[in-house]
């Protein structure tokens, strides 16, 4: 039983699914078209797509690729990272709409009679006997509902409401940030990349999407109800003087009505499971959008997840919550490190830039041009810090 179907839950419930495992999972929406920000596919990914057989399916969706990830400042362009080179077949970063990656997945895992979707479903509370969780309860169009299962996993959210139910609480690491996103017509003499400028006591991430870009304008924690009451010219005019070729496209940002707010979390569980229940993905841990990399860590914890317990579960074998915990450590390292490296960039380049203390001439123009550097910035973003690897057999239901 899995509660949630962003991409932790949709691709554990796809890999369980071609194991042979009896999986239901439930999406509170009604579809999966809603504002996702980022959408960032990284080669981690991309190769858990190829060994579900799945990739050649995924290139087809409309996408751009991204080889290098740069920084635009008042003096100049740094180049981070370069990721051509990188082993394997997926040297790139895939831009692709997460409605299209979730309906991709979902729909795949359609393909199996022992999968159950059941959209426009809340899971709302857990069922607990015995000390443990046996499964959920769920409200749809038709009323309240109750389903059994041998595990539980929930997958909904940086607010999940079953976190809370089980009296989980994660550690607040303090992002000192949030993002106001919205989108601007793109014309054909734009720059062709996607980047993020700089200035001093500003930044802004642009994101090509071919037909307009998609804007994240960071602001300071908490900053939004400030920004709303400077009026909408508060907003235009930081986009307009960090990307001056812009400026005359301002005016269709009409209000902020025409915008949305992400409040950024970074936290993590301490512990993730209770017995008869696992949290993974942003309901286990939320990632920063700092290297764009939520995405890939929450499908990097479903196959893990998958992994260690689709045998069991297709054998109807008990779950013991020391089985959960081996789960929870191989995936906490990855976590922590990846984290961790989102709060150096917080403090040394996010908070400076906000309070107009960032420097961007102490950066080499460069990096790529820096060996170690260039060996280990495009693996960390590439593959993060602990790749995992299909390694579930598909099978038919037993």
């Amino acid at each position: 039983m899995i509660a949630g179907g962003g991409p932790a839950g949709a691709v554990l419930a796809l890999v369980l699914a071609r194991a042979g495992v009896e999986v239901t999972l439930l999406e509170k929406h009604g579809d999966f078209l809603r504002d996702f920000r980022g959408d960032t596919i990284h080669p981690s990914t991309l190769q858990v797509l190829d060994e579900l057989g799945l990739a050649r399916d995924f290139l087809r969706l409309p996408h751009r690729k991204a080889y290098e990830v740069g920084i635009v400042t008042d003096t100049g362009e740094i180049r981070l990272a370069n990721l051509r080179g990188l082993p394997g077949k997926y040297d790139y970063i895939a831009f692709v709409p997460q409605w299209d990656f979730l309906s991709l997945v979902t729909s795949a895992a359609g393909t199996y009679p022992n999968f159950r979707l059941l959209m426009n479903s809340e899971a709302y509370d857990l069922i607990r006997e015995d000390g443990a969780v046996r499964g959920l309860r769920y409200r749809d169009g038709s009323g309240e509902h109750e389903i059994r299962a041998a595990l539980t996993v929930a997958s909904d959210g940086r607010s999940s409401i079953l976190r809370e139910r089980a009296g989980l609480v994660p550690e607040d690491l303090r992002a000192p940030m949030d993002v106001v996103w919205f989108a601007l017509p793109r014309n054909d003499g734009d720059r062709d990349d996607t980047f993020l400028r700089i200035s001093s006591g500003a930044m802004m991430v642009a994101i090509n999407r071919e037909t307009y870009w998609q804007l994240a304008y960071v602001i300071p924690k908490g900053g939004f109800s400030a920004l709303v009451s400077g009026g909408i010219d508060a907003l235009r005019e930081p986009v307009a003087r960090l990307l001056p070729w812009l400026a005359d496209r301002t005016g269709e940002i009409r209000g902020y009505d025409d915008v949305s707010v992400l409040t950024v979390a970074l936290n993590r569980l301490r512990g993730w499971h209770r017995p008869g229940l696992l949290c993974i993905g942003d309901a286990a841990h939320a990632m920063s959008p700092v290297f764009g990399v939520g995405i890939n860590l929450a499908v990097q914890d479903a196959v893990a997840a998958a992994n260690l317990l689709a045998g069991s579960l297709r054998s109807g074998a008990p779950i013991p919550e020391q089985t959960l915990h081996l789960l929870q450590r191989r995936r906490m390292t990855p976590t922590r490190v990846t984290q961790t490296a989102q709060r150096v960039v917080h403090n040394l380049v996010i908070r400076p830039a906000l309070s107009s203390r960032f420097d961007p001439s102490v950066l080499p123009r460069d990096l790529t041009k820096v060996p170690l550097v260039n060996r280990l910035i495009p693996r960390f973003i590439g593959f993060g810090v602990r790749p995992e690897h299909v390694n579930v057999r598909e099978s038919p239901p037993s």
